[in-house]
């Protein structure tokens, strides 16, 4: 059974080298976040991305790694994400990567969503967890 959970984020993006320095079109940065919500933790990760700013096309990719307590369940997962902007028009995947949860997550799959309402980040994910529908987190 697919369990929803939202909240709101803070994220911090920090130029890094791109391996390809020097080239304006294509950019490096790392990403930490501190998550609220019915996720509550923090985030570390890594982001590539490639754009023509004049025609409003760009697209990136990322992979962190989520750390905290989702639903009094804790533990990590990493998410991948895919975005792609078409001249102003975005599309943008977020999943969860198999097999990588730990500690209380261990086995979620699902999806992430992320909207910008007003200058604040929210997100939303659609997750699975062994033995979590409908029951209290395992005694610890």
């Amino acid at each position: 059974m697919t369990t929803h959970a939202t909240g709101t984020f803070e994220v911090k993006l920090s130029p890094l080298t791109a391996h390809a320095a020097g080239d304006p079109t294509l950019g490096r940065m790392s990403i930490d976040k501190v998550i609220h919500g019915d996720l509550q933790g923090t985030s570390q990760g890594e982001m590539l991305s490639a754009g023509a700013v004049s025609s409003g096309s760009a697209a990136y990719v990322a992979i962190e790694r989520i750390t905290g307590t989702l639903h009094g369940r804790t533990g990590s997962f990493a998410v991948y994400h895919v975005g792609v902007m078409n001249r102003g028009a975005g599309q943008l995947t977020i999943t969860v990567v198999p097999d990588s949860g730990t500690g209380e997550l261990v086995g979620i799959t699902g999806t992430m969503a992320i909207r910008n309402v007003e200058g604040k980040h929210h997100y939303e994910v659609d997750y699975d967890l062994p033995g979590a529908a409908g029951a209290p987190p395992p005694a610890r």
